[in-house]
């Protein structure tokens, strides 16, 4: 019978893959790093940033609508954005921005983060700024001042009806604005429409009331989002469609507009079983962009995107050991970790979002069913390998023999949302942070970004110790 580790994943799924071997001691390797020579490095938990993937994304992207472009005759432009709120470590500002990207923002400490990478001369004002989201006092002075000193590409995207009001009283001289359409959630969403932006009926007349003739305003972008991502189903292009008759429309009336914004939204490998064929989607999405416009008469737009989880969620993963396994009853047994779900990949617990999860060592050894839980004190610490089963396959436990297992792709939103640096669940502590990179030979090569958090850190949040 067929009863190691090893021989789980290669019936299950097609191994190795691109990202994912085994070395020659049957341990896992990820991009080509040796996982357990971390681990014995740095022990575990720990967390992992793998820098060299964030670029790689970018230039896919970039590549598949060049193609796209070019099998079209496509007429505009396209610009690649990073959508910060993913991960605003500078250290995946940096990486990304090696790539002739833009930037998008989502609230007023973005801009800070805009001004500290142009100090280091890492964006320049030839970089696009596209600014999103509800826009509240400090977040409108914040705009204002980087307009006012120079950074004409920062453009707003209008949210509400009151924010150009607000805009033209800090800003200086005249600006560009873009305004974003207020999509029609899926139909077994929860809500009807989008919190965000202005409704399909209502952009025209709020361009003709608020924009049409004010000097100070150039309407430059069209922005539309669908909160369930680019996925290749009728609901994204019936959205997509009704988006460029809106675009199509305000054309005719509006010369200076000549950008559409399709925003972010690219899924990012979860399992081995991943399938998701970007290059047909992106040819798919130039292709009626193109045609909608042909058949209105109007020039097509650039194209601007906002990948976010696709640009980094990638360059990510997360490492624990097995410390102690517990047979609650005659079909559970939980596997403990030396950490917390909860605390360290919040999205797995607060929306039940699948990673890729793989024991790193003991692929030869026979395997078993078990539960994982977190170290909390709470029923909700635990992951959950597929949505509806409630648990997953690693190698027997045993207590002398270390088990250590990754979660991957884990980049995006989770360090923000987990509050890096900050207090935790139950007082459990962040852990260290590694920073991946590969030298100018090709090298893999590793330092410590953050040390695993202390009491003394915890305690002084806590107003215990000043």
């Amino acid at each position: 019978m067929n009863t190691k580790y090893i021989d789980l994943i290669d019936q299950t799924y097609y191994f190795p893959q691109e990202e994912f071997a085994l070395n020659e001691q049957k341990t896992l390797q990820f991009h080509g790093i040796d996982l357990m020579k971390l681990v014995s490095e740095y022990g575990a938990p720990l967390k992992f940033t793998y820098l060299p993937k964030i670029s790689e994304n970018i230039q896919r992207a970039k590549g598949w609508f060049a193609d796209a472009i070019k099998k079209h005759n496509y007429q505009g432009n396209y610009n690649y954005c990073y959508c910060t709120k993913s991960s605003h470590f500078k250290h995946v500002l940096h990486e990304a921005l090696q790539n002739d990207i833009h930037i998008e923002t989502s609230s007023a400490f973005d801009i800070n983060i805009v001004e500290n990478l142009k100090k280091e001369g890492k964006v320049n004002d030839s970089t696009y700024v596209i600014c999103n989201g509800f826009k509240r006092e400090q977040y409108i002075v914040n705009i204002a001042r980087l307009i006012n000193e120079g950074h004409k590409n920062c453009i707003p995207i209008i949210d509400n009806y009151e924010e150009i009001g607000l805009l033209s009283e800090q800003i200086e001289g005249n600006y560009k604005v873009g305004i974003r359409i207020a999509s029609e959630e899926e139909p077994k969403f929860e809500f009807y429409t989008s919190r965000l932006g202005i409704g399909y009926k209502n952009i025209v007349p709020f361009y003709e009331k608020q924009i049409k003739d004010n000097k100070q305003v150039e309407l430059k972008m069209l922005h539309f989002f669908i909160n369930t991502g680019i996925r290749d189903n009728a609901y994204y292009w019936n959205e997509l469609l009704k988006c460029l008759h809106v675009y199509t429309k305000l054309k005719k009336i509006c010369p200076t507009l000549d950008s559409l914004n399709i925003g972010g939204g690219f899924p990012i490998k979860n399992s081995l079983a991943f399938e998701y064929d970007y290059h047909y989607m992106i040819d798919e999405i130039i292709n009626q962009i193109n045609k909608t416009c042909a058949e209105a008469d109007v020039p097509v737009p650039n194209i601007f995107t906002e990948f976010g989880s696709f640009t980094v969620g990638e360059s990510g993963g997360a490492i624990y050991e097995v410390l102690y396994q517990k047979q609650q009853n005659d079909r559970e047994k939980w596997n403990m970790i030396n950490s917390s779900f909860i605390t360290t990949l919040p999205d797995t617990w607060a929306i039940s979002k699948r990673f890729i999860m793989l024991a790193i060592n003991r692929w030869n050894d026979e395997y078993e069913r078990v539960l994982l839980g977190g170290l909390t004190c709470d029923s909700d610490d635990y992951y959950n390998s597929e949505q509806h089963m409630n648990a997953i396959y690693l190698p027997k436990f045993k207590k002398e023999k270390p088990l250590y297992i990754g979660f991957f792709n884990t980049g995006a939103y989770q360090e923000t949302i987990g509050g890096f640096g900050g207090l935790q669940h139950c007082l459990i502590p962040s852990p260290k942070h590694i920073l991946i990179d590969k030298d100018n030979d090709g090298n893999i090569t590793t330092q410590l970004f953050s040390k695993q958090q202390t009491s003394e850190q915890l305690l002084n949040i806590l107003g215990y110790e000043h």
